[in-house]
């Protein structure tokens, strides 16, 4: 079942962006499905999948988007840094744990080389994966607590100098987290409140299960509902909850330089929203990839796109956007990711193909 909706009445959304929603959303199968875009701030949203609509809309549902919460940790940091809290360059060994010995490679490591997966840490601990395998597609992070990590990072041995190569790492982001918390004297989820969602009113957002019903259900491949996921100690990597249109909110944040536009209405976000966006660091063969502290980056016939996808037990998530002509997309799914997978690819086209 499927509607297309223009969400801002006084403004409804154009019939072909609706017309190209429908059509990217055969591509998909997935028991739920939010296609949304924004072009200007003017949206259009497709909702269906192969499920039963349930008694609140899809586009309303908090949906887990996995590791499309990082966009959401670097923001945090760079208003942080903005706000002369802390700087990029602080090292977060001496912020987590002053005057502890730890390896000299673990003592360089900066927020920056945390945030942008240049730290030399693995993506995982290795004393994860012990107490994850068994529970691999019900609850692998749960176990793992943050007290834990926090252990983890200040006893590692990085294999490579901090800053020389990109890895990506679930487990330095999950330690940014922590090592925030600890140099402001505020839980993360306060924190996160405090500079990203209150400021950009992000009322349906946030980093645990809302009330029965008001959460999507993500599914395994055959369909099976999975329970919601627990993120344990590796929250700032990977705990974000949203609804499609709260996505659109955050995504439009990034676009804004009007009059009124959250920039505008506080200085330090405005410099932490450009921060975010700017490009900063290359790598591959060719350093062909490009990325910004938090985004990757890449070229488009419309100018450049930044984006981050997400995915968890039984959910996927994509975020993207293209500041040089002002479209945004986000898109949710309820079906975990296998390797046929056509959601992300589908939500990248919209972002990249579309004029």
């Amino acid at each position: 079942m499927t509607d297309t909706t223009a969400v801002r009445v006084d403004t409804p959304g154009s019939p072909a962006t609706a017309r190209l929603l429908s059509e990217a959303a055969g591509a998909i199968d997935a028991p739920d499905l939010v296609l949304a875009v924004s072009r200007n701030g003017v949206r259009t949203v497709h909702t269906g999948g192969s499920g039963e609509p349930g008694p609140v809309p899809r586009e309303l549902l908090g949906y887990e988007l996995g590791s499309a919460s990082k966009p959401y940790a670097g923001l945090l940091l760079a208003r942080l840094v903005a706000q002369g809290r802390v700087r990029y360059a602080d090292r977060a060994a001496d912020l987590l744990a002053p005057g502890l010995p730890v390896h000299p490679a673990v003592r360089r490591i900066t927020l920056r080389h945390l945030l942008t997966h240049t730290s030399g840490l693995p993506g995982l601990p290795a004393d994860f994966y012990p107490q994850a395998v068994p529970r691999w597609s019900t609850d692998p992070y749960g176990g793992y607590p943050a007290d834990r990590v926090v252990r983890a990072f200040l006893r590692a041995r990085p294999r490579r100098r901090p800053g020389t190569r990109w890895h990506y790492s679930n487990f330095a982001v999950s330690v940014l987290g922590h090592t925030l918390a600890a140099a402001t004297g505020t839980p993360w989820e306060v924190l996160l409140h405090q500079q990203v969602l209150a400021p950009l009113r992000l009322d349906a957002t946030r980093l645990r299960p809302g009330p029965e019903g008001a959460e999507a259900v993500g599914h395994r491949r055959d369909g099976t509902p999975v329970p919601a996921l627990d993120t344990g100690g590796f929250t700032a990597a990977g705990a974000v909850r949203a609804t499609p249109l709260d996505l659109l909110t955050f995504l439009e944040a990034h676009l804004e330089d009007r009059p009124g536009g959250p920039g505008l209405r506080d200085p330090t976000l405005g410099a932490a929203l450009a921060d975010v966006s700017r490009p900063l660091l290359r790598r591959g063969l060719r350093h062909a990839h490009t990325h910004t502290l938090t985004w990757f980056h890449h070229p488009s016939p419309y100018g450049p796109v930044l984006f981050h996808a997400g995915a968890t037990l039984g959910q996927q998530a994509f975020l993207g956007f293209r500041p040089d002509t002002g479209l945004a997309v986000a898109a949710t799914a309820t079906r975990r990711v296998h390797r046929a997978d056509t959601f992300v690819a589908t939500a990248y086209g919209l972002l990249t193909e579309t004029p």
